[in-house]
């Protein structure tokens, strides 16, 4: 059974930063796409940014130049640094990684962003 767990949510003004993580129970090196989801209030989850096993990385436009995903193989760890934050950026984000044609999800970590 893979597990995905997620730290380093919290509570920030606006303007700050916060360093998400995501430690994988297997090797990192072996997912097809590992990324970030964040689901705010009354919204669908939406895509934040994901890096492909042969290390492409995508990000939705409402953070990019503001957020920075990567992997750490060593750590089994991919990180989402997450800087300028906005009162927007505010949700629970979720670690969702693709395994052999399975997805895994880990249980989210709440992110608040205050004005």
């Amino acid at each position: 059974q893979v597990q995905l767990v997620e730290s380093g949510g919290g509570l920030v003004q606006a303007g700050g930063s916060l360093r998400l993580s995501c430690a994988a129970s297997r090797s990192i090196s072996r997912f097809l796409i590992m990324g970030w989801y964040r689901q705010a209030p009354g919204k669908q989850r939406e895509l934040v940014a994901d890096i492909r096993s042969v290390g492409s990385k995508n990000y939705a436009d409402s953070v990019k130049g503001r957020f920075t995903i990567s992997p750490d193989n060593a750590k089994n760890t991919v990180y989402l640094q997450m800087d300028s934050l906005k009162p927007e950026d505010t949700a629970v984000y979720y670690c969702r990684g693709s395994l052999y044609g399975t997805e895994y999800w880990g249980q989210g970590t709440q992110v608040t962003v205050s004005s």
